[in-house]
């Protein structure tokens, strides 16, 4: 909300994608894989799609209830919503939504579109806020996607698809079917042509797409996929992007996760914006974009950008902090299964000249840190068995300090004469001022992403 405000402006954007967390009452963790092969206990939350009647809740109702730009008959919903469901976890989620797609609405341009994602669990309750704030006349489909990944369950039918609702803002709209077309079989095409008349030519094998798409849902072992628990597949918001944005068109997603909706955008030349609330996200999206597109030019609101602004962050949150430090290095936050402190924020990885991986430790200060606390960061290198350990931290470390991280020696990799400090004390500005830890090469830490190609880049073939 803050950023649609602050940074988006009336008008602005040509289609809006969303794939909002779904009120699944669950919480995602992205795992990552111990390339040591030791037993991995990594793990963070992605996101939490968890919802509860707050006092931040009431606040956004009573905007919805009181605010003049709200249409009367959205308020005359939600009012009808909480005299039924009272202030339970849907209508919590509800009055989130709404507050959001009014939004949404205003920055949308009058030939724009929005679709949004959701699963069958809270789709009809969504249409009906969709149908108050965007019109009944401004629906346009309710897409199925249809997939075949996942289990079955013997008390009920196989749960294989996500409900996509589509509308637009006014009833002169972009929408190019032929630019997504779905391909006849073969099949298809020999019934079509009769001996009485071919009603399609022998050449013609697209259609326009109907409202049940059929695109594989990402399995774990995707080559496509990067770790995110709800990534969804480059295909699917390909065909969305060019069924509703101009060739010179913007795509917003609000809820951008790991990034396809951006990526998808990216490479069919479109401009676009992405937000999302977690440093985890963000850190995750710009190395897929730098994988994807080495010279893809973006800029990030939001992040810090001065030892001001990261004491603010931490300030605000100790977690998001840590997980913004970890990605100054390039590492992946950790968490362990249990949840408490485990002496380990992040980690790095990396590969010995005999082929073996080997750890290295990221632990995070924001606030007051002793000696102790540095001697306490070589037990868990002892611990974890990793020769190699790093500590970011807000505040300069004293002197004894810094003799407590050089006691610890130096490490020679297996198969070299190379040697590398086992621990190294780096500040927050330290790292803004260019300063970088002396490590091994930690580029395969997270997953790396494929290079992709541009429409824009490609060469027309000669027919």
């Amino acid at each position: 909300m803050e950023i649609l405000r602050k940074h988006i402006s009336d008008q602005s954007v040509d289609l809006i994608y969303l794939d909002p967390p779904f009120n699944s009452q669950k919480a995602y963790n992205v795992i990552f894989p111990d390339k040591t092969s030791r037993m991995s206990s990594a793990q963070i939350q992605a996101f939490e799609d968890t919802w509860s009647w707050t006092d931040d809740t009431q606040k956004a109702f009573d905007e919805i209830m009181y605010d003049r730009e709200t249409p009367a008959q959205l308020k005359d919903m939600m009012k009808a919503f909480r005299s039924f469901m009272g202030e339970n976890q849907l209508m919590a989620y509800l009055t989130m939504m709404a507050i959001r797609l009014v939004e949404l609405k205003r920055v949308l341009k009058e030939t724009g579109s929005l679709y949004l994602h959701c699963d069958p669990i809270a789709s009809h309750y969504l249409k009906i806020l969709l149908d108050q704030i965007f019109g009944l006349e401004n629906y346009r489909n309710e897409i199925v996607w249809h997939y075949k990944t996942g289990g079955a369950s013997k008390r009920h039918l196989a749960k294989k698809h996500d409900i996509i609702l589509f509308y637009t803002k006014t009833d002169d709209y972009h929408f190019d079917p032929f630019a997504s077309p779905d391909v006849r079989t073969e099949k298809a095409i020999a019934r079509a042509q009769t001996p009485k008349g071919a009603r399609i030519s022998a050449y013609d094998i697209h259609k326009i797409p109907m409202d049940v798409w059929q695109i594989q849902a990402l399995n774990p072992m995707e080559k496509e996929r990067i770790g995110y628990p709800t990534q969804k597949p480059a295909k699917l918001l390909s065909r969305i992007i060019k069924l509703s944005c101009p060739k010179n068109g913007t795509v917003l997603d609000p809820f951008v996760g790991c990034g396809t909706a951006v990526a998808a955008a990216e490479k069919l030349g479109r401009e676009w914006i992405g937000i999302d609330i977690t440093h985890l996200a963000i850190t995750l999206i710009k190395k897929r974009l730098i994988d994807h597109f080495p010279d893809v030019k973006y800029e990030v609101i939001g992040e810090p950008k001065s030892v001001e602004d990261a004491r603010e962050l931490f300030q605000k949150s100790a977690f998001q902090f840590e997980s913004w430090a970890v990605s100054l290095l390039g590492g992946q936050p950790f968490k362990s299964k249990g949840g408490g402190d485990s002496g380990i924020d992040g980690l790095l990885y990396f590969k010995d000249y005999q082929g073996q991986f080997h750890k290295i430790i990221i632990e995070v200060k924001g606030g007051g840190y002793q000696p102790n606390d540095v001697r306490a960061i070589g037990r868990v290198l002892e611990r974890e068995n990793a020769p190699l350990g790093v500590l970011i931290a807000l505040n300069p470390p004293t002197p004894g300090m810094r003799t407590e991280a050089a006691l610890m020696g130096r490490w020679k990799m297996p198969g070299s004469e190379k040697k590398y400090p086992v621990l190294q004390i780096l500040t927050i500005e330290d790292m803004f001022n260019g300063k970088k830890p002396e490590l091994p090469d930690t580029s395969e830490t997270l997953k790396k992403a494929s290079r992709e190609i541009r429409e824009t880049e490609k060469h027309p073939k000669l027919l």
